[in-house]
């Protein structure tokens, strides 16, 4: 992009003053920030003045689960076909691994982070650890796409590589870098994170897929037969990777997505429940689940809203390019952005000060035709890792892989 592409792009949107240190810039550093300015989508910035309307929900109606006296009733049948998807080659795994471990007190990616205690074991390692049980009981290999972001690409695919992928086969990692979107003040004006480069923050979780083709990689997946991909997150140190349980009982119910839930253990539990929005298969967030929905029965007299996902996803592929055209809702985040003040000086503020913009998962979810929540043991499936001690930490973490055999 030239300068004055940029200018006029930059005019259109009202984000003159990204420009404002251009003159003092050496020449790599504009051509960086011109090249930043021509890949950024700025239509998506005056959202953030409709941030109620965007935030609309639609009806809320249970969804209900397969739980598991009924999967244990199947598991012979389930885990059959599962196993033989993977040795067709139909299961794909991705990973989205473009965190940082900043609220673990570390610079590093999230993957990263050490929770062993006499010996070295990173979250990378537990994670691999996982798929590698299944591709040696199904004796296939699986091919595992892993999504990182501008800000740990490097550093993610150094440490792999440096300690071998942990035992996998590299021949079946493929790495893309997740989308990146402006990061704004309330106004919406972009932030400089320095003056040739406005702040940006990834995408969201749902920008995914988008991201994996522009990295040229649908033809991969395309050519190897996957059919059904597997998409979890970096957080949970004892999740099933590619769970031919889980992926034959999504086959067998012909559903578009699989998800895999954990039962609540309070019902204002900090984790989003599967249910029906308008209809259609949908993900309601705690902090938007009223004392009505909180306390409403199933016909069993039990919680229907009682499911948490534990962000682990089967979906099947034809439909995911079905609705990649489409244009998923847009979440405004209020966050705390770091950014360069008024007078050029860096600053990192202590309280929230702008948005972010992203698309999420839950929302693919509800273009589906059709879900299957899949209840899992808490205790053998969700130990994740989000902050440094409490609720949901490396402590509890490594206190549930000990219970799980897991030697630290």
């Amino acid at each position: 992009m030239t300068l004055e592409e940029a200018k006029a792009k930059l005019e259109q949107f009202g984000q003159e003053h990204v420009l404002q240190y251009y003159e003092e810039l050496e020449r790599p550093q504009q051509e960086a920030l011109l090249e930043q300015i021509g890949a950024t989508d700025m239509s998506i910035l005056e959202s953030c003045h409709h941030r109620e309307e965007l935030a609309q929900k639609g009806v809320i109606t249970p969804l209900a689960c397969m739980e598991l006296p009924e999967i244990e009733e199947h598991r012979v049948r389930f885990e059959q076909i599962g196993l033989d998807a993977i040795r067709a080659g139909k299961v794909g795994a991705v990973l989205l691994a473009g965190g940082m471990g900043t609220r673990l007190g570390s610079d590093d990616p999230k993957g990263m982070y050490n929770v062993g205690i006499t010996h070295p074991l990173y979250i990378f390692e537990c994670l691999v650890n996982n798929l590698l049980e299944v591709v040696h009981r199904a004796d296939a290999w699986i091919h595992l796409f892993i999504m990182t972001s501008e800000k740990n690409h490097d550093a993610t695919t150094h440490f792999l590589a440096e300690h071998q992928y942990f035992g996998y086969d590299s021949h079946y990692i493929h790495f893309f870098r997740q989308e990146m979107a402006a990061a704004t003040d309330y106004e919406g004006k972009i932030f400089l994170e320095e003056k040739g480069r406005m702040a940006t923050s990834p995408n969201g979780n749902g920008g995914w897929f988008i991201s994996l083709i522009r990295a040229g990689l649908l033809d991969t997946v395309k050519n190897a037969g996957i059919e059904y991909m597997n998409v979890f997150t970096v957080d949970n140190v004892l999740q099933r990777i590619a769970d031919p349980v889980f992926i034959g009982a999504t086959m067998d119910r012909k559903c578009t997505v699989g998800a895999k839930v954990v039962r609540k253990n309070a019902p204002d539990e900090k984790v989003g429940v599967m249910c029906l929005e308008d209809g259609r298969p949908s993900i309601v967030e705690y902090y938007e689940l009223t004392e009505e929905l909180m306390n409403a029965k199933n016909e069993k007299g039990d919680p229907a809203y009682n499911f948490g996902v534990i962000l682990n996803y089967l979906f099947y592929v034809p439909e995911l390019e079905r609705i990649v055209n489409g244009d998923l809702p847009l979440h405004v985040v209020e966050k705390k952005i770091p950014h360069l003040n008024e007078n050029g000086v860096f600053v990192k503020p202590d309280a929230p000060n702008g948005f972010k913009f992203e698309n999420l998962v839950l929302d693919m979810i509800h273009q589906m035709d059709s879900c299957l929540p899949f209840e899992v043991v808490r205790e053998k499936e969700f130990a994740p890792i989000k902050n440094a001690t409490g609720v949901d930490s490396v402590e509890s973490a490594r206190t549930l892989l000990e219970k799980n055999g897991i030697i630290l």
